[in-house]
């Protein structure tokens, strides 16, 4: 049997977990889940509402959210928050880190066993009970430093 490919592990992980938790898998959560499966850009519940929207033309954005939050809380997805206001969702559940563009806003996944294998500091043990741990670094991305490096210092515009 030939592996499944990173899209039909994630949708199976999605799928399969609604299952286990009893939640009823109706046709508008199968297609958002397909949605985030597919997703690789970590999108925001609007982007996902508008990829959902082409295939369900009836599908609410309150459906969208209502789904991508369940889907958070029964820990088949992650959230993180960018330089902008709204949330993006993971839908890649394997461990790995992110690097987050904070010109562009770009979220890249990255993957370190340096990183996941982090000690987890005493101080934080403190506070309790450590479940996950994920890195996130900040910075320029490689498109963004480029084109910054590509404008001329100094250059000035014309007045009309």
């Amino acid at each position: 049997m030939p592996a499944l490919s990173d899209y039909q592990q994630r949708l199976r992980h999605l799928t399969e977990g609604l299952k286990r938790a009893g939640v009823k898998r109706t046709h508008q959560r199968l297609e958002i889940c397909r949605e985030v499966a597919a997703a690789d850009t970590h999108p925001a519940a609007d982007a996902i509402y508008l990829g959902v929207r082409e295939r369900v033309p009836t599908i609410s954005v309150d459906t969208v959210y209502r789904t991508l939050w369940l889907l958070r809380d029964l820990g088949l997805i992650g959230t993180l928050t960018t330089c902008g206001p709204s949330v993006r969702f993971d839908g890649d559940s394997t461990p790995h880190h992110h690097f987050v563009c904070t010109r562009c806003g770009e979220v890249y996944d990255f993957y370190s066993a340096e990183f996941d294998q982090l000690r987890v500091p005493k101080e934080v043990r403190a506070q309790g009970i450590v479940q996950k741990t994920q890195v996130e670094m900040r910075g320029t991305c490689l498109r963004c430093a480029r084109a910054k490096a590509s404008r001329k210092p100094g250059a000035t515009r014309r007045r009309l």
